[in-house]
C-alpha cells in the first residue's frame, strides 16, 4: 500500500500458507525487515496460555490461534451487543480480550469496561504502520491496539441478479425487485441505516431529525419487507444459496468466494464491490477487558498476533488489512488481494463512524425495521 493511500486511511479514521502468501524469500525478507520480530511480550512470571476472547465471528485463523494456546471464543454481532453484555456483567464478564470498533472505545472507557494497556509489554506494537496508531478515538493507544480495518459493500449472485449494482441506490432497487425476499443486511444499527444515508448522499453521522425520520420511514415502510435476514457474516451463506444479495464487510465477502473455490465451483458467479458513492471505513481493536483474569496471557497473545509472520497468516484467513508495515507488499500471491488492500481513490469514498446524539435513534430504527421484517 502506498504511503499516500495509508495517509488517506489515517485521515478517514480520524473504523493458509505463509510461504505461498509471501511470494518467495525476497518478499518475506523485506516484510520481516520492515517489521522486526519481537519475540517476548515481557509478561511477568509464568502464566498459562489460556484466554477468553469476545470478538466477531470468523475473525482469526483457528490453526494460528491454536498454535499460541487455548482460546475460548465468544461471538458478538455488533458493538452495541458487546457493550450491553459487558455493562450487564458489571466488570466481571470473564473475558480477557474484547475487539470493539474504534468509535465505541471512548464509550467503553467511560463505562469502565477496559483496562489501560502497557505498550512496553507489547514489543511488536512497533510493527504497526504510523496511520494505524494514535487514533482520535484513543490517543496514545492507552486502551487499544489496531487489530485490522476494512470497509462495507455488497456481494450478489449474478445468476439471479442481472442488474449491475454500482451504487447503494442500485442495491436498494435490486433489493426491492430481483432479490426481494432473498436479501441480507449487516446486523448492526449503523450499517443498516447507512444503506439509506449512503444512497441519498447524506452523511451517515447525521444528527438531523429530518434525516433520521426519513431513514426510519424508508427502512420500515419500504425496505423491511424485502429483507430475509440480519446477518453480520453472510459471505458463505450467500454463496451457499441462502441469499442472492447481501450487504457485507470485505473480508467476509472474500471468505465466501474462497469457500466457493474450495468446493470446486465457479466464484465468478458472484460479484463483490465496495459501496459507492460513499461507504464505511472501520478499524477494530484489541482491548483488554476490565478485570481480565489472564492478564499476562492477554499481553502475550496481542504481541503474538502482531508478529509479521503471524499477522500475514491471519490476513490470509480473515481478509482484512492488519496495518503492519509492508504487509501488502509481502502478500504477493494472496487470493482476492484486491478485496483486502485498496487504492487511495477507493479509500477516498470511505467514511468512519462517529458516535453522537443519534446513536439511540439508530438503534430504535434498527429495532423497528427488524420487527417489521420479521427476521
Amino acid at each position: 500500500m502506498s504511503r499516500n493511500t495509508a495517509e488517506r486511511i489515517s485521515e478517514r479514521l480520524s473504523r493458509r500458507d505463509f510461504l505461498a502468501a509471501a511470494g518467495g524469500s525476497a518478499a518475506l525478507a523485506a516484510f520481516l525487515a520492515a517489521c522486526g520480530r519481537g519475540g517476548s511480550s515481557n509478561s511477568a512470571g509464568d502464566f498459562t496460555r489460556k484466554l477468553n476472547l469476545y470478538t466477531w465471528a470468523e475473525y482469526d485463523d483457528p490453526d494460528l490461534i491454536a498454535s499460541w494456546g487455548d482460546l475460548n471464543i465468544t461471538i458478538f454481532n455488533s458493538n452495541e451487543e458487546a457493550i450491553q453484555k459487558l455493562v450487564s456483567a458489571g466488570g466481571v464478564s470473564g473475558f480477557d480480550i474484547v475487539v470493539p470498533t474504534g468509535p465505541y472505545i471512548p464509550q467503553m472507557v467511560a463505562e469502565g469496561l477496559l483496562e489501560e494497556i502497557d505498550l512496553a509489554r507489547i514489543p511488536n506494537f512497533g510493527n504497526l504502520d504510523a496511520p494505524y496508531i494514535d487514533q482520535v478515538f484513543d490517543p496514545g493507544n492507552k486502551y487499544s491496539v489496531c487489530k485490522n480495518w476494512g470497509t462495507t459493500g455488497w456481494v450478489y449472485d449474478t445468476e439471479v441478479v442481472t442488474t449491475d449494482i454500482q451504487t447503494w441506490a442500485d442495491f436498494i432497487k435490486v433489493a426491492q425487485t430481483e432479490a426481494s425476499g432473498q436479501v441480507s443486511v449487516i446486523d448492526t444499527p449503523p450499517n443498516l441505516c447507512g444503506i439509506y444515508f449512503w444512497a441519498n448522499g447524506i452523511d451517515w453521522n447525521t444528527e438531523s431529525a429530518a434525516d433520521l425520520d426519513a431513514c426510519e420511514k424508508f427502512l420500515v415502510d419500504d425496505l423491511a419487507q424485502h429483507i430475509k435476514a440480519f446477518d453480520s457474516y453472510p459471505g458463505i451463506n450467500l454463496t451457499q444459496g441462502n441469499y442472492v444479495l447481501s450487504q457485507v464487510w470485505n473480508g467476509d465477502a472474500r471468505q465466501g468466494l474462497i469457500s466457493v473455490e474450495d468446493a470446486g465451483d465457479d466464484p465468478t458467479r458472484y460479484k463483490w464491490a465496495v459501496g459507492a458513492p460513499q461507504t464505511e471505513l472501520w478499524m477494530d481493536n484489541w482491548c483488554i477487558a476490565k478485570g481480565a483474569s489472564n492478564l499476562d496471557a492477554a499481553y502475550d497473545f496481542i504481541n503474538f498476533i502482531l508478529d509479521p509472520v503471524n499477522s500475514l497468516t491471519d490476513v490470509q484467513f480473515h481478509g482484512f488489512n492488519t496495518g503492519l508495515k509492508g504487509i501488502e507488499e509481502s502478500a504477493v500471491d494472496m487470493p482476492y488481494k484486491e478485496m483486502v488492500f485498496f487504492t487511495g481513490e477507493v479509500v477516498d469514498r470511505m467514511r468512519s463512524q462517529t458516535l453522537n446524539s443519534s446513536q439511540d435513534r439508530l438503534v430504535d430504527i434498527y429495532n423497528k425495521t427488524r420487527a417489521k421484517a420479521g427476521a
